[in-house]
């Protein structure tokens, strides 16, 4: 190494104030479903204090932003979160101090969708689910939001079950036809997995297919990266670095996995994955004011309690993101366009191994928020006077 190169990693150091403001920017959307039962498919379980409307999961994600000051929209599921009278569900929210974020659409739970939804051979069934997107477009109107979010589950398990050129075809019918009735402003994001519930082939099952279909259609259609939907082993970093090179990364689904599509409390399985991540979208602009990329949390909280896991995650993607921010970028770049191999790694493990924890909860208090939400939570007996008040009627899970 040389001496002036290893003087400038020796010295590579930004402080937690460098970074401070930057932080005080981010927003975590929050998914309402996360509020609701869920479990495995063998068994969804109820919990005390669990949601019975939407209204009630928006006042729980509230209580989330309230402590966190992190979460200010929360994404709707619909037909989950179907109600009568869209524009006086945002009012709802915003006197919760929230607005209504993405809405995603359902084609996965009606039986005429058995074969497949948008990319069905019978015109009728592709009609119904592009008719469905039409709808979710119009609550976006009457709610204000941006993103219409798009994950498919149609695919074949069989080999010769379906034609897959032939499904790929209409699929990018469809979604053009969904697309066309954007509004301004309004954006699609094509979500992709690998497999689940479809296990020869998934007709959007990575990256490069909901990529190849985004940029046909235009450039309001962006990819959505969901971190749990990888085979084991999938360098997720190397992908987000791509999406953002090329300009297509519209959002995250944040989770953690340990086998499949866990959709456990992010960063739970791989801190480190996280950020690594997160260095990857600071250092290629998905980060900041100036961001397309809206970060979103899609989790099911199945023997937690739900509010302080959504609270764990929201503080989870902050911490990362904190640490990303710490890495020294031009002593990096020096290191790597010299060939420093192990200056390298060193400068970016030194940014994940500082604690700043200490550093955050300080910044909390100086915005009038707890130092430790988790504990604020634990200790405010919120979760048992939900329990209290929430008793008779049917609790919000997979379908409601």
């Amino acid at each position: 190494m040389l001496p002036d190169l290893k003087r400038l990693i020796e010295e590579s150091t930004v402080a937690f104030a460098d970074i401070a403001d930057q932080l005080a920017g981010q927003a975590i959307e929050l998914p309402s479903w996360a509020f609701g039962n869920s479990g495995t498919r063998f068994r969804v379980f109820g919990t005390p204090g669990t949601p019975r409307t939407v209204q009630e999961k928006i006042a729980d994600a509230a209580k989330v932003h309230e402590l966190t000051g992190l979460a200010p929209t929360v994404a709707l599921h619909i037909p989950w979160d179907q109600v009568d009278d869209y524009a006086a569900l945002g009012r709802f929210a915003g006197d919760h101090g929230l607005r209504l974020g993405t809405v995603n659409s359902n084609t996965f739970q009606d039986d005429l969708y058995k074969f497949g939804s948008l990319t069905h051979t019978d015109e009728a069934v592709r009609r119904k689910a592009v008719e469905h997107h039409f709808e979710c477009i119009e609550i976006m109107h009457q709610t204000g939001s941006q993103d219409l979010k798009i994950w498919l589950a149609d695919g074949t398990n069989y080999p010769g079950q379906g034609d897959l050129r032939g499904r790929q075809d209409r699929l990018a019918e469809s979604l053009q036809t969904i697309y066309d009735r954007l509004g301004d402003g309004q954006r699609l994001v094509l979500e992709y997995k690998f497999f689940e519930p479809a296990f020869y082939h998934t007709d959007v099952p990575d990256w490069g297919t909901s990529y190849a279909h985004v940029s046909a259609l235009g450039e309001r259609a962006m990819v959505c990266l969901d971190t749990g939907h990888h085979a084991p082993g999938t360098n997720i970093e190397f992908i987000v670095a791509q999406l953002l090179r090329l300009g297509k990364l519209g959002s995250f689904d944040f989770n953690s996995r340990f086998y499949a599509d866990d959709d456990l409390i992010v960063g739970a399985a791989d801190p480190f994955q996280l950020f690594r991540i997160l260095h990857e979208v600071v250092r290629g602009g998905g980060f900041g004011p100036d961001s397309p990329v809206a970060f979103m949390l899609d989790q099911c909280h199945n023997v937690e309690d739900k509010i302080p896991g959504q609270i764990r995650s929201v503080l989870n993607v902050q911490e990362m993101t904190a640490r990303a921010l710490l890495v020294d970028r031009a002593a990096l770049a020096t290191a790597q366009e010299a060939g420093d191999v192990l200056g390298a790694n060193g400068i970016l493990m030194d940014a994940f191994y500082t604690d700043v924890r200490p550093d955050l909860a300080a910044w909390r208090e100086s915005r009038g928020l707890p130092a430790d939400p988790m504990r604020s939570y634990a200790e405010s007996g919120h979760q048992q006077r939900l329990a209290a008040e929430r008793v008779g009627g049917a609790q919000s899970g997979w379908g409601a």
